[in-house]
């Protein structure tokens, strides 16, 4: 039989530490792996995550301006929804 592989799992806070090393300290990512106990490719997966997860967080200009518009419409239609439920409350009770 074929025994199942296990892989060692690591905590988010190991893998930002990892990569805190080639990103703050200066190290190669062949060094900073050698030095954490992984492999090259394993901190370079990593690294790439996290370098993803950073440029996904920060809005462009446009985005943000965009943002603002939405978020100024979506109270706008709040506001009118609460308005015609009222509304429709109110003529409900006056057709009784």
């Amino acid at each position: 039989m074929t025994e199942k592989r296990t892989y060692k799992r690591y905590p988010k806070e190991f893998k930002e530490e990892a990569v805190a090393l080639v990103r703050e300290q200066g190290y190669t990512v062949t060094e900073a792996a050698e030095a954490v106990g992984v492999s090259t490719t394993l901190l370079h997966k990593w690294k790439a995550k996290l370098e993803a997860q950073l440029d996904s967080e920060e809005l462009s200009d446009e985005e943000y301006e965009e943002l603002k518009q939405l978020r100024k419409e979506v109270k706008q239609l709040r506001m009118e929804k609460d308005i015609l439920k009222k509304a429709s409350a109110f003529f409900a009770k006056e057709m009784k």
